[in-house]
């Protein structure tokens, strides 16, 4: 994947850690359903905001806690988790708080565009989690792809050039050294053929 032109390499560096650390799969998990939730209630916005926020809760802010603390303690190397090796829990508890999430969304009768939102993210990290026991595919560009794919259903054809996103962070994945192209390539597709046959059917 190649560099950005005209930029010295420290240059290319710098770009690239900041476009991992915008798109990073948390990231995603507490954007997508803040926009899925207020464009399923609208024009009811302080509905859709109560109901994003309980979803960001599961699917964003508790996972990411559990890396944090992990972390803090020593347990992680970085809050990517840049060792495959050290990927196993976290991933495991992320799933759970999705779950957990996933379920109390049903039961409290949330709009189902973001339930199927949370079964899309549930089964992008679920096979995330699955193919890192053997090999270090890459989550940035699972989320991405997944999440992009979500918002062109949504929104339209109007919204295929934000593609672009997803190359541009497995550009800065591979830039960083954290992983292969194939790894990129192979966590993009991961992302598309999850989520755009769960989203349509469930939404």
């Amino acid at each position: 994947m190649p560099a950005l032109v005209d930029l010295p390499a420290d240059s290319t560096y710098r770009v690239a850690r900041v476009v991992t650390e915008a798109c990073a799969p948390a990231v995603f998990a507490a954007l997508m359903p803040l926009i899925i939730a207020l464009h399923s209630t609208a024009p009811a916005v302080t509905t859709g905001l109560g109901w994003a926020l309980l979803a960001i809760l599961f699917c964003s802010v508790v996972p990411y806690a559990v890396i944090w603390v992990g972390v803090r303690r020593g347990r992680l190397t970085d809050h990517h988790i840049g060792v495959r090796e050290q990927r196993r829990m976290p991933l495991v508890y992320g799933l759970l708080s999705v779950l957990v999430g996933l379920a109390v969304l049903v039961l409290a009768g949330a709009p189902r565009p973001l339930v199927a939102m949370v079964v899309v993210m549930f089964a992008v990290l679920l096979i995330v989690t699955a193919i890192n026991q053997a090999w270090k595919l890459s989550a940035h560009a699972a989320v991405a792809s997944g999440s992009m794919c979500v918002l062109i259903i949504v929104f339209g054809a109007a919204l295929i050039p934000s593609l672009a996103i997803v190359v541009l962070v497995g550009w800065s994945r591979v830039r960083l050294g954290d992983h292969t192209i194939g790894q990129v390539v192979a966590g993009a597709l991961a992302g598309v053929l999850i989520a755009v046959p769960t989203f349509i059917l469930l939404a």
